[in-house]
């Protein structure tokens, strides 16, 4: 894949990014090296590889659920600013 200026213009459209040409240049010489290191990677044979789900072998550690004590109604509101019977009060923030 050749990276050009047009190349680099339209990326920077659909990013919605301006580049001075100086760093048009170097965005050119940047995209030049990660596509050659793709390129380098498609040499490799990966015949026999299987694919990796993770990076490491390493697993989640997973607990019980256990059912704990919470907090009351009435524990829950006895700090509210605003409460109406058994609810927290807030002031509306949508617009219809």
């Amino acid at each position: 894949m050749e990276v050009n200026t047009g190349l680099i213009d339209h990326l920077a459209h659909l990013s919605r990014l301006n580049f001075t040409e100086t760093e048009k240049e170097t965005m050119r010489g940047d995209l030049e090296k990660m596509i050659g290191f793709v390129d380098k990677l498609n040499e490799i044979d990966t015949t026999d590889v299987k694919p990796l789900r993770h990076m490491s072998e390493a697993m989640n550690v997973y607990r019980e659920d256990v059912l704990q004590g919470s907090v009351s109604t009435e524990e829950a509101l006895q700090n509210a600013a605003l409460k109406s019977e058994e609810f927290f009060k807030v002031p509306k923030v949508i617009n219809k």
